[in-house]
């Protein structure tokens, strides 16, 4: 299929008759029912039938779906990267970080900045670190903020503060002088515990730190993002062992102890290798240096 054929293909999807694709693509109906039937002929069956009046998929364009909107989207990353490297904007600061980063992190550094750079433009996203780097690499953002150590070529790792990680549990779990000392990490064997997805890089530290135990955690519950396990221990599903930023954002109440012996977690900030960053990128940059401290 050509370009021109996956372009018809998603106009018809949205439109659904040749009419409303052709006023999409600024074609004629002739034009774009010629369009079709090339694109048909030449992959040797039919893509679309009417029903009802409306053009809908047949089996084999149901096949195809997937694999053109795939095309389709790569296309348009690619049209992004383009308008992004030829026009950057007027914005000075482009930031995308992880949703307990951002809340964490992310008001206090916007005060600083605006101490300093009052009129500076900024845009803030939030994103898992897969997508961050995605941002990155099409220049929708040009500092990501994450806990994972990402190596991937282009993309430049600069680590602004380590703390450690802390076990979170529901209000009254603990007493009061217990709460003055770290957790022992015996006391998690056999705990009812809600786990981390080991997809991530703090919850495979944490499986690691803990895979030892004997008997070991009972994990029913995991959990995708640190802000959901926090949620789940204040709601009495358990204890979690999640990042410093997570257990003392204001949220819902829940009671924290540092591990012992410590894990410890790295805040990194992802660059585009290359590419030194702008003043007011830097003071960014050393914002969030400084408020990571308070976490240590």
């Amino acid at each position: 299929m050509r370009l021109r054929h996956i372009e018809l293909f998603q106009a018809l999807l949205q439109a659904g008759t040749l009419t409303g694709a052709a006023r999409l693509l600024h074609i004629s109906q002739p034009a774009a029912s010629k369009l079709l039937q090339h694109a048909e002929a030449q992959l040797g069956f039919t893509l679309f039938e009417r029903v009802n009046g409306r053009l809908v998929l047949t089996p084999q364009g149901l096949l195809m779906r997937e694999h053109i909107e795939r095309v389709g989207d790569e296309l348009a990353d690619l049209d992004r990267l383009a308008r992004n490297m030829v026009a950057p904007g007027s914005t000075a600061l482009r930031v995308v970080a992880t949703p307990t980063l951002a809340g964490a992190l992310l008001p206090a550094a916007m005060r600083a900045l605006s101490a300093r750079y009052a009129d500076a433009q900024v845009q803030l996203l939030t994103q898992h670190t897969r997508e961050i780097v995605d941002a990155l690499r099409l220049r929708d953002a040009d500092i990501g903020l994450t806990l994972q150590a990402v190596h991937v070529p282009g993309i430049r790792l600069l680590a602004l503060g380590e703390s450690r990680a802390h076990a979170i549990a529901p209000p009254g779990y603990w007493s009061d002088e217990a709460l003055r000392e770290p957790l022992p990490r015996a006391a998690l064997a056999d705990q009812a515990m809600v786990g981390l997805d080991v997809r991530d890089a703090l919850g495979r530290a944490v499986r690691q730190h803990l895979q030892d135990l004997a008997p070991p955690p009972r994990l029913r519950i995991r959990v995708q993002t640190y802000p959901l396990a926090r949620a789940l221990v204040a709601d009495g599903h358990g204890l979690a062992v999640v990042d410093a930023f997570t257990a003392r954002t204001p949220g819902p109440a829940v009671q924290v102890r540092p591990l012992d012996p410590p894990l410890p977690v790295t805040l990194h900030a992802l660059l585009r290798d290359g590419e030194p960053p702008m003043p007011v990128q830097r003071h960014f940059i050393d914002s969030v240096k400084r408020l990571a401290r308070d976490y240590g």
